[in-house]
């Protein structure tokens, strides 16, 4: 009877260990380790750009910067209190992102900053700062440890044109609709010109309307410029 007893104690102690250890999410030996600042969290952009599948790295969340988010969220201040709560939803929303590998680190912290402990572990692994914080950046470059700026990506990927601006363009084909001529940027973007049709072959200068992007590209709607 007391051999059967400890037989189940010894199958519970083991389901239940795996169970604790099964949920811990471990980082990927060889991949760029990518520590999330608290100011990313908050502006929840990081999701979407997860989603695509473009970040090369592990994502690491410290339990110190959920702890920052947890007390903002329990604050006084409403609109600090929102954010903290989006921010700890997008925290949540990451795991589940399957193009990338979120783990939630619960470090042991040399310093009582968050900062300082996200610029220390970037430092001993070799691995980058994901933030918006402009004095963050700057100590990080200091310190010489890489950062990544989701406001420089978005320049980088932002349309050189806007709508109202004018440019020499020469239409080329019809489009499909009625109407409508086709010219090509210099990137290969298309622009379709509204009652264009009849310039073919000709350089019209052109005044941006709209633009539409989706996964498949860019396109651009526009009209013939009024003298």
């Amino acid at each position: 009877m007391e051999l059967f007893t400890l037989v189940v104690i010894l199958a519970v102690f083991a389901e239940t260990s795996f169970l604790t250890f099964g949920k811990r999410k471990p980082t990927r030996s060889g991949r760029r380790r990518i520590y999330v600042d608290t100011s990313v969290l908050i502006d929840g952009r990081i999701l979407n750009i997860a989603r695509t599948g473009f970040i090369d790295g592990d994502l690491i969340i410290l339990k110190s910067v959920l702890l920052e988010l947890q007390l903002l969220a329990d604050g006084k201040d409403s609109e600090k209190r929102s954010r903290a709560r989006a921010g700890l939803e997008v925290a949540a929303e990451l795991e589940r992102v399957i193009n990338v590998n979120t783990v939630i680190l619960d470090e042991k912290a040399k310093h009582k900053k968050v900062d300082e402990e996200l610029l220390r572990l970037a430092k001993e692994n070799r691995g980058a700062v994901l933030t918006l914080d402009y004095n963050l950046i700057k100590v990080a470059e200091a310190e010489k440890i890489p950062t990544l700026n989701i406001n420089d990506l978005a320049l980088a990927v932002r349309s050189e044109f806007l709508p109202g601006e004018k440019i020499k363009l020469k239409i080329l084909e019809k489009g499909s609709n009625r109407g409508q001529g086709l010219g090509y940027l210099d990137d290969g973007t298309m622009v379709v010109v509204d009652r264009a049709a009849n310039k073919i072959g000709k350089e019209l200068t052109v005044e941006f309307v709209k633009f539409h992007e989706t996964s498949s590209g860019k396109m651009i709607f526009a009209k013939v410029a009024k003298r």
